[in-house]
């Protein structure tokens, strides 16, 4: 079967929880984790769940395990991907994947350096599988999640879903 065979026969509209690891950001704030679920929404996604957590591995290891259990079939992430002393989004995301997709983080990075150059060098995107269900993390930036939802996860989700479930 082709690609587009492939994405013709995904879900029509993918469950996925949404969080935002933050030490500033409430939801009035979050202009990330908003755009997340706009660009879900305006796909005919659901938005099963959105959370606020702070950069602590502990809690968001907490939150992941949460996310997982439940009902999504996706769980996107966004913030704590860099390299300052507080970001650790990516190695609690990273103990989690079962099934990297390295091509994921290694786009991402390559479509940011078009738009902003080397400093996109420091982004620790990645994705993959955890537990049955789609694990995404991006940057915190509303740049970021937008070129993410546009270019990589609104063209793919639908697909990625559909294998991951054997359909």
């Amino acid at each position: 079967m082709s690609v587009h065979e492939h994405k013709e026969k995904g879900k029509k509209s993918i469950c996925c929880f949404v969080i935002t690891v933050s030490d500033t950001r409430d939801e009035t704030t979050d202009t990330s984790g908003q755009t997340i679920k706009q660009f879900l929404a305006d796909e005919g996604h659901q938005t099963t769940g959105y959370r606020i957590v702070k950069d602590e591995p502990e809690e968001i290891e907490g939150l992941l395990n949460q996310a997982l259990a439940g009902d999504a079939d996706a769980v996107i992430v966004n913030g704590g991907t860099g390299i300052s002393p507080r970001d650790g989004t990516f190695e609690v995301v990273n103990r989690f994947l079962e099934k990297k997709l390295d091509g994921f983080g290694e786009l991402f990075r390559y479509l940011s350096y078009l738009d902003i150059g080397s400093a996109a060098i420091m982004s620790r995107a990645a994705a993959g599988t955890a537990r049955g269900k789609v694990l995404i993390s991006l940057p915190g930036s509303k740049g970021a999640v937008t070129l993410a939802m546009e270019k990589l996860i609104l063209p793919e989700i639908r697909h990625m879903v559909s294998q991951l479930q054997g359909k």
